[in-house]
């Protein structure tokens, strides 16, 4: 067997949105099929908690920091994480860098791009920073592993590595994903949804989510005054612009924020609505997508960067224009049943065992 250090420390619980989902289905994955590979969680305080079924399936190695700080973060990887390790016969970090010190072969994941894209969504420190330290974990890391085609095109050619360290690990999903949602006369109840039409963004108020996109959508094409808006995660750089957008366009009766919610509300939230809409600019995957995919939810999604890559022909998939998405909503409904059942079709090949397969590819290849 081979022993594997995994690099969680900065996976602190619920503040670091789909990346946090993207490396624990890919454990959770690996506890499900059989492979040389053995793990061992290197986390913050409160991971475990946070994640009961990997902590009761693998070695959990907690730090002394709860990971809020990143210097303090930076220094623990590259301190105390690397004194661990070193028995290790690999380390992969699943954080999108490489800490200074360390020597084992090594698999990094990257999830995306972003920061060179959209540099104005960064501060500027963490730009700096990025800019210092991606770059040369690119060229460090033995092997990289990404989310979707697009993502290794980009880190290719950003950072001129070799395509062949590059490999693709997609996000799966858990079998259990929606058996435990909340039923759907609860759900309309409990969040006042009433009994029209609804539309679901799952995501954290992140500047790229494209929040305020579907904001003006509401007021200016999908007016129906019984058709609600769910937005569903916590709060990011954009959210006091989506709280100005809901009052300043007279939407605060149709859209309905709920903030952070459980797993059983979230996916409760999905199933009962007429789509699931995700105008975003930027995502490495966008697993949202499969999620609604899998629970027999529609999706309206746009064309940025790798989300027609991963929504195939089971989705609407439209350009980021108001016009182009105006009659997006009523054709998710008149095409309901045809979507779904592609959606379902897509959403099977995307299950967390796949992806552990693909992660055990990576390990492999850094080895070899």
């Amino acid at each position: 067997m081979i022993d594997v250090a995994v690099n969680l420390l900065w996976c602190v619980p619920g503040h670091v949105g789909g990346s946090e989902e993207y490396l624990v289905r890919q454990m959770l994955g690996l506890a499900e099929i059989t492979s040389e590979f053995v793990p061992t969680l290197y986390t913050v305080a409160g991971f475990a908690a946070a994640h009961r079924d990997l902590a009761e399936a693998f070695r959990v190695v907690v730090a002394p920091i709860d990971g809020t700080n990143r210097a303090r973060r930076v220094l623990a990887e590259h301190d105390w994480l690397a004194k661990r390790t070193r028995s290790a016969e690999l380390v992969h970090h699943g954080g999108g860098t490489v800490p200074v010190r360390g020597s084992r072969p090594t698999v990094l994941t990257i999830h995306d791009l972003q920061y060179l894209t959209y540099p104005q969504y960064f501060s500027s420190v963490k730009r700096a920073y990025l800019d210092w330290a991606m770059p040369r974990s690119a060229r460090r890391a033995d092997v990289i592993a990404v989310p979707t085609a697009f993502v290794r095109d980009t880190v290719v050619q950003a950072y001129g590595v070799q395509p062949d360290r590059v490999v693709i690990v997609p996000h799966g999903l858990e079998s259990t994903v929606g058996a435990t949602a909340t039923d759907e006369v609860d759900v309309r109840a409990r969040f006042n949804l009433g009994s029209g039409r609804v539309v679901v963004l799952p995501a954290v108020t992140h500047p790229h989510k494209g929040h305020l996109f579907l904001l003006r959508l509401l007021a200016e094409r999908w007016t129906d005054p019984n058709l609600r808006l769910v937005l569903t995660g916590g709060q990011g750089a954009a959210d006091p612009d989506v709280s100005e957008a809901i009052d300043r366009l007279g939407l605060t009766a149709r859209v309905v924020r709920t903030g952070r919610v459980s797993a059983a509300d979230r996916d409760g939230l999905i199933k009962l609505a007429s789509a699931m809409a995700f105008p975003s600019e930027y995502e490495g995957f966008g697993a949202p997508i499969i999620e609604a995919m899998a629970l027999g939810t529609p999706v309206i999604c746009s064309d940025q960067t790798c989300l027609p890559e991963v929504a195939g022909d089971a989705a609407i998939v439209v350009p980021l224009h108001i016009d182009a998405w105006a009659g997006a909503l009523d054709a998710a409904v008149s095409r309901r049943d045809e979507l779904v059942a592609a959606g379902l079709e897509r959403a099977a090949h995307f299950t967390a065992a796949a992806s552990a397969r693909a992660l055990v590819t990576a390990y492999g290849l850094a080895l070899s």
